[in-house]
């Protein structure tokens, strides 16, 4: 809205600028306006350009804004009230409530319109009357309300679209929690249970065997063998899918996904023969991840390895992550020969190529935002997930 703001006062200025400066008296009038033309059009010009990179600077001076209306008095002065200049005048407040506020909306509505009343007064011939003196510093005082007022709603709309990506991510994640207990529970049923059951008919067996008329030690010996082993297996089984459900119970048994990236970064380095680097990015340190969380992210990474491995056929894949902001984000970069261009989902999907199509669905379980590309590199494929912190702070129980 700033930047439409810039758009209208480039315009403005553009019409009324040959009036100013006929206006103007020879000499060094003459080249005081000409300044006044040339600082602010080219200011409103670069702020339109370039507001982002520009508007956190005026943001943090509001002497810039007050310096860009006093070369504007100097046009107004010139080109007169009744020029299309003076409509420029309205910008200021109105501009001055988008960035600063109230407090900077009554500030600099009173001072145009204090200059907008001088300027009248200064007028001889003809004299204005009070109503059309009036005019434009009531505009300026309506503007800068205007702009006070759209600040509000926009910081409101900001802070709501916020919230809502937070609710939204938080919901994922414990969806994600949710079927990941679930999977825990058929994996107990569909291991531990049938392992348990072998476990029952081989001790039948062995009963069987230990009771017969002619016992074989041997085939004794061997069926108490497959029952120890059995055991051991369904206690194996039971311990690790038990500690799995106590992790995601218990927040302070939380996944640093740091430590599992870079070892898994190694060990793909070490069985693949492939040069493989890990390295933390970011200022500030990952907090713990849900279990449930971290496997997804985790998973992905690996998943992005393996196919840089199987189709890229790369010389380096280099790892990273940390915190950027409010994300916490991975990436995984190789240097292979990279997608074909036009590839879609849709397409990998269609040929049998569920890998990208794997990490997609993924990533949309934790509520993370997934990019498969180039990115900013020259060759190869970048991986990258970016998952809200906000998302971290569910509880997992």
């Amino acid at each position: 809205m700033c930047r439409q703001v810039f758009g209208f006062r480039l315009a403005m200025i553009a019409l009324a600028t040959p009036t100013a400066l006929v206006n103007a008296n020879d000499g060094l009038p003459t080249r005081l306006v000409g300044a006044a033309v040339v600082v602010t059009f080219m200011t409103s010009y670069v702020l339109f350009r370039d507001w982002e990179r520009f508007g956190p600077l005026l943001l943090r001076h509001p002497s810039l804004l007050a310096a860009d209306t006093l070369f504007g008095s100097l046009l107004l002065i010139a080109a007169g009230p009744d020029s299309t200049l003076a409509y420029v005048s309205v910008c200021t407040p109105l501009l001055a409530g988008l960035v600063y506020g109230w407090r900077g909306a009554a500030v600099f509505a009173s001072l145009q319109a204090l200059l907008l009343l001088l300027i009248h007064a200064a007028q001889e011939d003809p004299a204005p009357g009070i109503t059309e003196s009036a005019l434009l510093p009531g505009l300026c005082v309506i503007a800068g309300a205007v702009g006070s007022s759209l600040r509000n709603l926009m910081l409101r709309f900001g802070a709501a679209t916020q919230a809502l990506t937070t609710v939204q991510a938080r919901l994922a994640v414990t969806e994600a929690v949710s079927a990941e207990r679930a999977r825990l529970a058929r994996e107990m049923h569909d291991s531990v249970a049938k392992t348990l059951h072998g476990v029952a008919l081989a001790a039948d067996g062995l009963t069987t065997s230990a009771n017969a008329d002619r016992m074989d030690p041997a085939l004794v010996r061997q069926q108490a063998a497959l029952v120890a082993r059995s055991a051991r297996r369904a206690a194996a089984e039971s311990r690790e899918l038990l500690a799995d459900l106590r992790r995601e119970s218990d927040p302070s048994h939380a996944t640093d996904v740091l430590v599992e990236l870079a070892a898994r970064t190694r060990d793909f380095s070490a069985r693949t023969g492939l040069t493989a680097v890990y390295r933390p990015t970011g200022a500030h340190a990952v907090p713990p991840v849900p279990p449930a969380v971290a496997r997804q992210l985790l998973t992905i990474a690996s998943e992005a390895m393996e196919n840089a491995h199987r189709h890229a056929h790369p010389t380096r894949v280099d790892v990273s992550a940390g915190v950027h902001g409010d994300l916490l984000r991975i990436s995984v970069h190789d240097d292979g020969r990279g997608l074909p261009p036009g590839t879609s989902l849709e397409q990998l999907r269609r040929a049998g190529h569920f890998g990208l199509v794997g990490m997609v669905e993924r990533a949309a379980s934790v509520g993370a935002r997934i990019r498969i590309g180039r990115g900013g590199h020259p060759q190869g494929t970048e991986v990258r997930v970016e998952l809200p912190l906000a998302a971290l702070t569910t509880s997992t129980a």
